[in-house]
């Protein structure tokens, strides 16, 4: 830019130059051919080269071109014109140059074209010999598509019609603005403005679209027609998913009754539903049908509405697991104005192709009816694959009574589920938002055959179609189908034109053979390990998760099997003890409302709204506002009235408390605020105090601060594991300073959060201490350490100067409050040893098969395009009851395109070649099968 920058008044100049004639200026004849002699006055802005010609040559010159623009030098400057104005006159259904001198010929002097660089009126002559084509037949055959197929007035190039369709996939720009465009090209000014030709645009644009569909799978070569079109048939298919006769080996189900290797031909399926999709209540299909009828990606709609109306109203299950919106608010979503409310789709969730019959509008939410439907068409489509894997961000609702809610729906949307392996899990980003049963349940890590999948092809679909939503949302129902249709088909084609760049399969393999031997290398040092001091517990875990992975109804190997300890469960206990004592005649309260472990609880609660008051008065800035200053006394001042009337019932069980009190209130001369006064529970008469204590309350306040420790860790734990789901959510989706300062925000209260279960912990590991010199309690350690600042730390975060080869896991995650547990922790010890060695053997599992898997998908790309060649190449002879010309198009389409996947799939095979270097062992064989 810097050297430009020295040129740029000469740039400039040469723009300016060209405003003249230049060198042509003193040119007094015409150049266009030997013999003349006129004066040159026009040029073409569209052709190479600005010379000058006459009148005559330019029209001579352009008539193949007549879409040029043209201009003339007025001896002041160039001025536009036509060569319509000029005299040239466009004659169709003959060689260029040769006229029809019928003299009933149809012309139009006023016939208006749509080109990429402006609009155009010409002067036009239609052939009327005998053998005459239709003007239709003669416009298409000049590669003009007309506007209407009665008496076309207008037309549109197919140049223009290709660019604007390239264009609106990468730019999602609507034809309002491709329209404004034109017009602007054509007149920037406002003094001569264009006809108005937005509508025939549309409507041009519309079926331009449906006819390149079908044209690109075959119906044009299939005698039966275009009516003979079946549901799904126009999609892009993924090459890389297993097809039956297709791209699969001829003895595939040979594999089947190996366990070992079902998973190797499994079909991956991902549901979601996009919001953004929605459309207005404008139009009608009837007035506004689509096109394609479900010959692509959305379900044909009259069959989808047949359904909702004959299934009726099914009950929507509320959610059992997290507060999932997409279920427990699918009767809530705002419908006004809006005759669809979004678009739900089934993926394929390996390579996120968007799958044939497979999308569908939501008319009320996220229901379940409509996604079931949308499923089940989808699944037709692999009738012969005997192994699905759905991925679905609420699958551990929505599977529980999917073949219940089958039964009840019409016969023809049945899914033959008999002999096949179906399995449900929720996308891995999603999964921390369930509860812990789901996360263990429905993990793509746990599960063998999952390889890398992670379930989230549709969020990442989402950002390429979501652009095109501002323009379909306004559309009628039919235009806005087929205009999601046709960018879901590109969208498709594009992931199968990069299965051979460097972003696709290739660049995967690459990363998942290190990762693969990595994680094999760190599972065998970790088995090797546990294995010698636990042999015959590692023994066990390996059957039980074996087992597990054959069956899944046997227990998962991945579940905690320890009780936490809950202050509430503790709470319960010792309520229950006393009403035990009170049933035998024996009452140790000294209040009519308050018995010793009400108390003790309820001093601990003020304890914890002591450390919260604190918190936020410490988190008051320089300059508080009233407001603030007036909410945090009014919490003050409700907090002492409750110290107060405790403090009152403690001396009926502490009455040493009394000396203390008065002691503190002799020295002291200041008002003491409400998060200072000393409660003096237990723990602390005996760590500041050293005074006697009834033991019975020393008991009651052990096992509610163990209680506490094992909730605070419990907390910690919960918070870690979403700080590191957020920071995750914000690096990949996350744009815009404002939408930063709000996930900061977020963030920001995650930490906090941390901070004060962290300091709760502590507070009760204090009191543990304590308590457990005056009760006799050893070994209590084991099962509550001492919690440092290092040790608060996600999962996969090692301490403070580790790498990823020797990180070391936080003991917070091993460590488990257990109720009957025995006094060493070791069950805690073991079980923590078992879900790791379980997690460990998992990683190395999934990435051995994401090597494996991509090899198969490797193959099967290759294949499946080889089949595709011989398709095509079939349809080159299917219709033989036609014209020569046609047949000789139908036979070229057919095997250009044959010769086009031929080209790809060598040149696919050609970047694959490197795989078996790759592949080539970089480690000692490992001594442990982790498969």
């Amino acid at each position: 830019m810097a050297l430009w920058l020295d040129e740029h008044e000469k740039y400039l100049l040469e723009l300016i130059r060209l405003e003249g004639r230049g060198d042509y200026a003193s040119r007094e004849t015409c150049q266009g051919h030997s013999e003349c002699t006129s004066e040159p006055a026009y040029r073409c802005r569209d052709c190479f080269g600005t010379e000058l010609y006459c009148q005559a040559c330019i029209i001579n010159r352009h008539r193949e071109n007549p879409l040029h623009r043209i201009e003339f030098w007025n001896g002041c400057f160039f001025e536009d014109t036509t060569l319509k104005c000029l005299g040239l006159r466009v004659q169709l259904g003959h060689p260029v140059g040769e006229r029809c001198f019928n003299h009933s010929r149809a012309y139009d002097d006023d016939f208006v074209i749509l080109d990429t660089n402006s609009i155009h009126e010409l002067a036009l002559d239609f052939c009327s010999c005998e053998s005459a084509l239709t003007h239709i037949k003669q416009l298409l055959r000049a590669r003009w598509y007309p506007a209407t197929s009665a008496d076309p007035k207008s037309a549109a190039t197919f140049r223009l019609l290709e660019h604007f369709h390239m264009l609106t996939f990468e730019s999602k720009a609507s034809g309002f603005e491709y329209w404004q465009t034109l017009a602007r090209l054509t007149d920037n000014t406002g003094i001569k403005p264009c006809k108005d030709r937005y509508n025939s645009l549309l409507r041009m644009i519309k079926q331009w679209r449906n006819l390149k569909l079908l044209k690109r799978f075959g119906r044009g070569h299939d005698p039966s027609g275009i009516d003979a079109t079946k549901q799904g048939s126009c999609a892009v298919v993924c090459p890389a998913c297993p097809h039956p006769g297709k791209n699969l080996p001829e003895d595939w189900k040979a594999a089947l009754p190996d366990k070992q290797y079902v998973w190797l031909y499994a079909q991956f399926l991902a549901i979601d539903a996009n919001f953004r999709l929605a459309r207005k209540n404008v139009s009608s299909d009837r007035i506004d049908p689509g096109l394609s009828r479900g010959w692509a990606y959305f379900v044909e709609e009259t069959g989808f509405k047949e359904f909702l109306t004959d299934a009726g109203t099914v009950a929507q299950e509320k959610s059992t697991c997290a507060s999932h919106s997409a279920v427990n608010l699918a009767e809530t979503k705002t419908t006004r104005g809006l005759a669809a409310t979004g678009a739900g789709t089934v993926d394929c969730s390996r390579h996120n192709f968007k799958r044939p019959s497979g999308v569908g509008d939501l008319q009320r939410g996220e229901k379940y009816i409509n996604m079931d439907y949308l499923f089940f068409s989808t699944a037709q489509h692999s009738d012969d694959i005997v192994v699905l894997n759905v991925s679905y961000d609420i699958a551990c609702q929505w599977s529980k009574n999917l073949w219940g809610r089958m039964s009840r729906y019409p016969s023809r949307v049945h899914f033959a589920r008999d002999g096949k392996v179906m399995t449900f899990l929720v996308p891995k980003f999603h999964l921390p938002a369930h509860i812990t049963a789901c996360q263990i349940t429905f993990s793509h890590n746990f599960i063998k055959g999952m390889g890398r999948t992670d379930g989230e092809a549709p969020e990442r679909g989402w950002a390429n179609i979501n652009p095109v939503a501002t323009s379909t949302r306004e559309m009628g129902p039919g235009a806005r189908r087929d205009t999601l249709d046709d960018h879901f088909g590109d969208f498709n084609w594009k992931k199968v034109t990069n299965f051979g760049t460097c972003v696709s399969l290739l660049s995967k393999m690459k990363t998942a053979i290190p990762e693969r031997d990595r994680h094999r290398q760190d599972f065998d040092d970790f088995h090797l390990t546990i294995i010698g001091e636990r042999p015959g517990e590692v023994t066990q875990w390996n059957e039980a998760i074996e087992k597990w992975e054959a069956d899944a109804s046997n227990k998962n190997p991945f579940e905690t099997t320890t009780i936490t300890l809950t202050q509430a469960a503790v709470r319960l206990r010792l309520s229950q003890k006393e009403a035990d004592d009170l049933e035998r005649g024996f009452n140790s309260s000294l209040h009519t409302e308050i018995s010793p472990s009400v108390l003790v609880s309820s001093g601990i609660e003020l304890e914890e709204q002591q450390f919260r008051l604190q918190q936020d008065y410490n988190a008051l800035s320089g300059h508080p506002t009233d407001l603030q200053l007036t909410k945090l006394q009014e919490r003050s001042n409700a907090l002492l009235r409750k110290i107060e009337q405790w403090c009152k019932v403690q001396l009926l069980y502490m009455p040493t408390v009394g000396r203390l009190r008065a002691l503190a209130d002799a020295q002291s001369t200041r008002e003491e605020k409400a998060y200072d006064v000393k409660l003096w529970l237990p723990s602390k008469l005996k760590e500041a105090a050293e005074m006697s204590c009834d033991e019975q309350l020393c008991e009651f306040e052990w096992e509610l601060r163990c209680a506490q420790a094992h909730e605070a860790l419990d907390d910690v734990r919960r918070q870690l594991r979403l700080r590191a789901h957020l920071y995750k959510f914000k690096d990949a989706y996350i744009r815009g300073q404002r939408a930063n300062t709000r996930a900061s925000a977020v963030l920001g209260k995650v930490e906090q959060t941390i901070r004060t279960a962290a300091a709760r912990y502590r507070r009760a590991w204090a009191a543990v201490k304590t308590l457990s010199a005056v009760l006799d309690k050893p070994n209590w350690e084991v099962e509550l350490p001492e919690l440092l600042a290092a040790d608060v730390r996600g999962m996969s975060e090692g301490d403070i100067g580790q790498s990823e080869g020797n990180r070391t896991l936080s003991w917070i995650w091993k460590a488990r409050g257990v109720a009957a547990m025995g006094e060493d922790g070791e069950a805690v010890l073991s079980e923590a040893l078992r879900i790791e060695w379980c997690k460990s053997r998992a990683r190395a599992n999934r990435w051995a098969e994401e090597v494996e898997l991509l090899q198969e998908e490797m193959r099967r790309v290759a294949s499946f395009l080889s089949w595709h060649a011989g398709w095509w190449e079939e349809q080159a002879n299917r219709r033989t009851i036609l014209p020569a010309p046609e047949q000789e198009g139908i036979q070229g389409y057919a095997k250009r395109q044959a010769a086009l996947r031929r080209a790809m799939r060598d040149r696919f095979e050609k970047m694959w070649s490197v795989v078996p270097a790759l592949l080539q062992p970089t480690l000692p064989a490992i001594s442990v099968p982790v498969s």
